[in-house]
């Protein structure tokens, strides 16, 4: 079976080839290194390490996900916080890092940084201008749209339509309000490098088609990223590249995941509500973010809410229940596969859903056996399942104790559990109910019995 992609620019699923047989590139629009990443920015991160971890079943994947590390963004930042640049970045980057993979997130094969790219930029930037396709004007070099006649394409965007409704005053460098900047001045507190047009530094958009072109190639196979960045990012990515290489297609395959809202309300500042991925994990184990992600499909819309945490948890509590207490050799383990089904749904256009209905019907046929050698082979096809998606990578029995990191440790549970016990013993009745109310917060439940009391996560 061919893996089926959605291809944003010709708006359906299709068969995926790869231009050069059992190779494949794949660029993924990685941060801008200001701050901490929200639950928003991990989405495609997650979304498309699955994908890549699908690919490399069949392929010789060359995964590119890129650090801009020069952004008015950051010069901001760097203003207010009084803070050297380089050292804003370099935080940020490590933490980004650091923050996706507690998700699951494998690196990627390449992590270019854009200011280690600036002579890659200038050199594309000089040949647009050469072929006609840009205009260097007051220290500022902008890409002419009216050029490209294949611009808003990828974004079902038409040109004159653009024109026509422009409400932006148009800055005196511009020839039309459509330009955008592939370059443009520094002052001395600015970072900036020589060029031809003065010094200065590269516009957000040549950043990513420079790098692609020096560690992937004139054309790739799939370029990923958040539907937000259709437009204008991937719109002028793709103009700019096809132009600077004779016409030659950017792309051939664009995908792009849906939107995330929290709790059915837009993410924004404004109203507060920006959750960051590093605050997330101090309390909540980095395989439910991760499933949670997962949760609806990728093209899909997804809202973010406890109620979609809590559902996630309890998945994985039913995969790690199955689990449990199964002991598997290492070749059992090292011969399993991932079931077809399984695998099927995944290279459907990255089905999660379907997937994870295959993953649950595997653990329903654990729970239902008591053949040890049966139980054995689907406890390992289990683990093979988990390890392509991204999950099951904790003991089942720490997993239930708490002792995952994110998670409650089952020492504090096990610490409130015998203050309830000393005050039942000491008939204070008001505070054994009190610690029995902050475990059930806590979301976990107590069953008192002859043998003690016991708990489990609810």
């Amino acid at each position: 079976m061919t893996i089926q992609l959605h291809d944003t620019l010709q708006g359906k699923k299709v068969p995926f080839e790869p231009l050069e047989e059992g190779k494949v590139t794949m660029y993924l629009c990685g941060p801008t290194v200001y701050n901490f990443a929200h639950i928003g920015n991990a989405r495609p991160a997650v979304v498309f390490d699955l994908l890549a971890r699908i690919l490399r079943r069949r392929y010789q994947l060359t995964f590119a996900r890129n650090i801009t590390d020069v952004d008015d963004k950051i010069i901001a930042a760097s203003s207010e916080t009084g803070k050297p640049i380089g050292e804003i970045t370099a935080k940020f980057t490590k933490a980004y890092n650091d923050d996706m993979g507690a998700l699951g997130v494998q690196p990627p094969d390449i992590e270019p940084h854009a200011t280690q790219h600036i002579d890659v930029m200038i050199a594309m930037i000089q040949k647009l201008i050469d072929e006609g396709h840009a205009y260097a004007a007051e220290g500022h070099v902008l890409f002419d749209v009216a050029s490209h006649e294949h611009y808003g394409e990828l974004s079902k965007r038409d040109l004159r339509e653009m024109i026509a409704g422009s409400r932006v005053e148009v800055a005196p460098y511009k020839k039309a309000a459509q330009d955008f900047v592939l370059w443009k001045p520094s002052d001395r507190e600015m970072p900036g490098w020589d060029s031809p047009w003065g010094r200065g530094r590269p516009g957000w958009h040549i950043e990513c088609s420079a790098m692609a072109e020096k560690h992937l190639g004139d054309t790739i196979d799939i370029h990923a990223g958040g539907q937000d960045l259709v437009f204008p990012h991937h719109e002028n990515e793709c103009a700019q590249s096809s132009c600077a290489h004779g016409g030659a297609p950017f792309a051939r395959y664009w995908l792009h995941n849906g939107f995330l809202s929290i709790d059915e309300t837009k993410m924004s500042k404004s109203l507060g509500n920006v959750l960051l991925v590093h605050d997330l994990i101090e309390t909540i184990p980095g395989e439910v973010i991760r499933l949670a992600l997962l949760s609806a499909h990728y093209r899909q819309p997804l809202d973010w809410s406890a109620e979609t945490l809590a559902g996630a948890r309890r998945q994985l509590d039913r995969l790690y229940g199955a689990l449990r207490g199964i002991e598997i050799s290492d070749a059992v383990r090292a011969a399993a596969e991932v079931p077809e089904t399984l695998v099927a749904a995944l290279e459907d256009d990255i089905n999660t859903p379907k997937a994870m209905a295959e993953f649950f019907a595997l653990a329903r046929a654990l729970n239902k056996s008591n053949d040890p050698a049966e139980m054995e082979s689907l406890a390992a096809q289990m683990y093979a399942a988990g390890e392509l998606l991204g999950l099951l990578d904790s003991d089942p029995e720490a997993w239930f104790a708490g002792d995952v990191k994110g998670d409650i440790a089952s020492g504090e549970i096990e610490a409130l559990i015998k203050k309830r016990d000393d005050a039942r013993a000491n008939k204070d009745w008001a505070a054994a109910d009190g610690f029995r109310d902050q475990l059930t917060e806590m979301g976990i439940t107590i069953e008192d019995g002859p043998g003690g009391t016991t708990w489990r996560r609810s």
